[in-house]
């Protein structure tokens, strides 16, 4: 079952669409990056798969992207729009994990530990600017606090795999894939390919949570 809802935060309302499992024994709150919406190929791809493996898929839309704005606000004004959501997202009385894909998984990764999150889904984890490594938010990353699978495009110019720091969490990687998971002609994995290998690696670790 799909709906959405409207939810007001203090950076403004938020919406958030549900695609429900019928015997849900988890949430998982994914959020969208700073160039783009819960449209996301990755993003729909779980919200479909996850609901059939008893995890319910809330998609997060932050709300500078509710009231048409083409640019995101600061960091700490996307924590205060994903902290306003968290009750709603609480309110069916399962443990939540906190996710999503760019910016929104460092959203996921600042405010796991305060938000009470069982664990962290970072999908193409931003680990620096691209072409400024010198930059690194592995910090971020590291200081989630809680269980972490990172799903990585192996040529992510934000970060490639081989660039992350040794950590407390499980990396998965997408091969030939860039920072949207898009697959090049020549890459020995299509584009379904690489979105069967997120959904896989999502399903097996969202089991591994309980």
């Amino acid at each position: 079952m799909t709906h959405s809802k409207i939810v007001g935060t203090e950076a403004g309302d938020a919406r958030v669409t549900w695609h429900e499992a019928r015997r849900a024994r988890l949430v998982l709150a994914l959020g969208h990056g700073a160039g783009g919406g819960v449209e996301a190929r990755d993003l729909q791809a779980l919200a479909a798969a996850l609901p059939g493996h008893g995890v319910s898929v809330a998609l997060v839309e932050q709300p500078w992207r509710v009231a048409g704005r083409k640019v995101a606000p600061a960091p700490r004004t996307l924590d205060t729009g994903w902290r306003g959501v968290w009750p709603a997202l609480a309110a069916p009385g399962l443990p939540v994990v906190s996710g999503g894909r760019s910016a929104g998984a460092r959203v996921a990764c600042r405010t796991a530990r305060d938000l009470g999150a069982l664990a962290v889904l970072a999908l193409s984890f931003p680990l620096h600017p691209p072409g400024r490594p010198e930059k690194s938010r592995a910090e971020e990353l590291l200081g989630a606090g809680v269980p972490t699978l990172v799903v990585q495009g192996g040529n992510d110019p934000f970060g490639k795999p081989a660039e992350f720091p040794d950590g407390g969490y499980t990396l998965v990687e997408v091969p030939d894939a860039d920072h949207g998971f898009a697959v090049p002609k020549r890459a020995d994995i299509t584009p379904d390919g690489a979105v069967t290998i997120i959904t896989d690696a999502v399903i097996a670790w969202t089991t591994s949570l309980g």
